[in-house]
């Protein structure tokens, strides 16, 4: 987490302080799987019905503006109800005429009114606000001024994204330079609805679309500098390799980015997610070997093998521990690896994964003012220590608000949920309600959605994190 939650000269929760945990034994990993699988078979159930009727629309986002906190009426509501507005009701019906598979447009702007409107109607109250709390907690780490501290403010927005349950095939994000088209100032983040009830394991890749996809795009230039940074490191190794990485760099730059954010538990998060959702639509529990040519995202095995050497670059003492498991578990879903129609050695691909996570980490960028990402986002002992005295909290039937705290954020409660849930079999309907809980204490005491109005209280394509499961739908 960023220097202001992991100030190592203060417990902020208790004068006990719990040891750093070693990395856990996975023997909750299969159940974990098991419902990935449930929820990615209800991944395209029907979420709230589609606003396309104009008048009621409208009207609908008039009765909710006070329901809303005033950054987000300012920000969000006005900028949307302007834009349809101008539109009118014909250009409306337009717009959705136009995308009539909601791939584009029109699911652009169902989506942001999806957003607004959920809010202020309190669709799925307690886990929207739960959603909503964790993408603040992400975003603020890294775009707040204290944790900017020498890094001028990002270029375009910096109000967090709002969130929405709904239609579509796994997580995904709008980021600012999507919505921005509708002359919103943050982006949308979208889970299936199912996961507002099930599917603990998926909100460590929540790190991924809002610490990644919506911070890359709030930084001009950015993006590109990273690209070339991998470009030059790894030409010298393999420019085939080089080219591959370099083209998926959004996707590269956000795993890393989410781990930044969460800590080892976005890193086996990920692996366990993909395996869940491989074994959904593939039927098989492994990572994919194989990156396709037209896949914006690097293969799921390289994705592991990142994963595990962007942990190896943390800042807490059980790092190398916490890497070596990440890379054993990907280790053995290892086959034949193929990079867009060429064959990869593995030791190749393991080498050229490390080169990747040192230079996104740790090399200064331009758009940054000479700073790295690992230099303003990091996970560090104080962390360890809070999501090691959570996981203990966080199975008994406690209180929410007694486990709050300063120094206590989000990412801290989920890790500790998706780690406990990793570490043994629980009963994860139960962990999820818990974690669940904790985090709808803790949004109601977000000045951002309050009346104080802090911003930081601490092109048009969605970004997906899996878009397989798009494919495996079709077919």
């Amino acid at each position: 987490m960023a220097e202001k939650k992991s100030n190592e000269q203060t417990d902020t929760i208790g004068k006990q302080v719990a040891p750093v945990l070693n990395p856990p034994e996975l023997d909750g990993m299969k159940r974990c799987i098991d419902d990935v699988v449930r929820a990615a078979s209800k991944w395209d159930s029907p979420g709230p019905a589609e606003p396309s009727n104009y008048q009621a629309l409208m009207a609908r986002l008039a009765k909710v503006e006070t329901k809303l906190p005033p950054l987000y009426r300012e920000d969000m509501l006005k900028p949307l109800v302007a834009h349809l507005t101008g539109l009118g009701a014909q250009g409306f019906a337009q717009v959705l005429a136009d995308d009539p598979k909601r791939e584009s447009g029109a699911r652009l702007l169902m989506d942001t009114a999806q957003a607004v409107l959920q809010q202020g109607e309190g669709y799925e109250n307690v886990a929207t606000d739960a959603f909503q709390e964790v993408v603040s907690d992400l975003y603020d780490g890294f775009l707040s001024a204290e944790d900017r501290r020498g890094v001028n403010p990002p270029d375009r927005g910096t109000t967090a994204p709002m969130v929405k349950w709904g239609n579509g095939f796994g997580p995904y994000t709008w980021p600012i330079s999507a919505t921005a088209d509708l002359q919103a100032k943050a982006g949308v983040v979208s889970l299936p609805r199912v996961h507002a009830r099930q599917c603990l394991v998926a909100w460590s890749a929540l790190g991924h679309e809002t610490g990644g996809h919506d911070i890359l795009g709030a930084d001009t230039g950015l993006l590109g500098q990273l690209q070339d940074a991998v470009w030059k490191k790894l030409r010298g190794l393999d420019e085939y390799v080089a080219d591959y990485w370099q083209e998926r760099i959004d996707e590269t730059a956000s795993d890393i980015l989410g781990i930044l954010n969460m800590g080892p538990a976005a890193a086996i998060g990920l692996v366990v997610f993909f395996r869940g959702l491989n074994l959904a639509f593939s039927g098989e529990p492994k990572l994919s070997c194989e990156g396709a040519d037209d896949d914006v995202h690097p293969a799921d095995i390289l994705r592991g093998y990142l994963a595990a050497e962007v942990v190896a670059q943390l800042r807490f003492t059980d790092r190398k521990a916490w890497a070596k498991l990440v890379a054993a578990e990907t280790d053995k879903d290892a086959g034949e690896i193929v990079l867009a129609g060429r064959a990869v050695p593995k030791a190749l691909a393991r080498k050229s994964a490390a080169q990747v996570a040192s230079v996104l980490v740790w090399q200064e960028m331009p758009a940054l003012e000479s700073h790295a990402l690992g230099d303003i986002q990091n996970w560090r002992d104080h962390d360890e220590r809070i999501v090691a005295k959570l996981r203990a909290a966080l199975r008994e039937d406690t209180e929410p608000s007694s486990l709050l705290g300063a120094g206590t954020y989000a990412a801290h409660v989920v890790a500790a949920a998706v780690l406990d849930a990793l570490a043994k079999p629980v009963a994860l309907g139960e962990a999820f309600k818990r974690m669940l809980g904790v985090l709808h204490a803790m949004h109601h005491g977000n000045p951002s959605w309050g009346p104080s109005y802090l911003r930081h209280p601490g092109d048009i394509a969605r970004r997906l994190m899996y878009p397989r499961a798009r494919r495996a739908a079709r077919d």
